[in-house]
């Protein structure tokens, strides 16, 4: 009987969060729960086990919901048997993240929009080249304009980026639903925030410095859902992971693929540099 393989599913990271992971730093991301998967109260309900609820799977035959007498019972319920967006304990998330692709770009015609689109041909894997990855990479820079028929490399955002030029592979290890500002201090740590001269900063890029890791995270938070997403605290679903080697590379090549430098472009700066997202 073939082996089941576990269900992978693309999630998308930041630079600074792919060179943490990559450091071992974050093994745990949060990603706000949305819709009819917000715990809701009832107050007409006069079951108490049923005064709050949430829907645990949308789907014609096999939807269900949660309940709970309270809404972080509700939640813990939501997390039990839930179906979180990104998986659960046992799948795997291959990371997106902006890459360096070798390719061309040509027009079609879309019949959406009624007018020719311009489409990138990815041909990396067939000229026998790797993908690049910025969050590697000192002073990488690269262009975004497009039209250019003559392949050459192209700074692809992380959305666009295929499963092939995945480096990164995540095991998910626990899966959460609690609120956002309920972070703990080791959670926080968890994070990816980074820590240099016993303060504690949002990410390697540098910028505010904090006592506690909590803030350090508060304000990654806000930089990167907004300013006023942290006083909001939302119902987050809280993802734990651990890094795994895929397949296809040994674990002396996962491990040292992020240091790589990069001959394309030119010398690397000093030890003192620090990359840029």
């Amino acid at each position: 009987m073939p082996e089941i393989q576990p269900k992978e599913l693309p999630i998308l990271f930041s630079a600074p969060m792919v060179r943490a992971i990559l450091d071992g730093r974050k093994t745990v991301t949060r990603r706000v729960v949305k819709g009819d998967q917000i715990p809701k109260e009832d107050p007409a309900e006069t079951d108490p086990s049923l005064r709050w609820t949430a829907v645990g799977q949308h789907d014609s035959r096999y939807g269900f919901v949660v309940n709970g007498d309270t809404a972080e019972q509700c939640a813990l319920e939501l997390a039990r048997c839930g179906r979180c967006p990104y998986g659960k304990p046992g799948g795997r998330l291959w990371v997106r993240e902006t890459i360096y692709a070798w390719g061309r770009w040509e027009t079609r015609y879309s019949e959406k929009k009624g007018r020719d689109e311009w489409h990138f041909i990815d041909m990396t894997l067939e000229c026998g080249k790797q993908y690049r990855y910025p969050a590697s990479m000192i002073g990488a820079n690269g262009t975004r304009q497009r039209g250019c028929v003559t392949p050459q490399w192209w700074k692809r955002p992380a959305i666009h980026a295929p499963r092939a030029a995945s480096r990164i592979l995540l095991e998910i290890t626990a899966v959460r639903v609690e609120r956002l500002q309920d972070i703990s201090e080791e959670q926080a740590e968890a994070e990816g925030v980074h820590r240099a001269m016993r303060m504690w900063f949002a990410t390697d890029d540098g910028g505010p410095s904090f006592t506690w890791p909590q803030h350090a995270f508060e304000h990654l938070w806000r930089k990167i859902n907004g300013a006023e997403s942290w006083e909001a605290n939302p119902w987050v679903c809280a993802v734990d992971f651990k890094r795994i080697t895929p397949p296809a590379l040994s674990t002396t090549e996962a491990d040292t693929a992020h240091r790589r430098p990069n001959p394309a472009l030119g010398a690397p700066k000093p030890k003192g540099h620090t990359p840029v997202a």
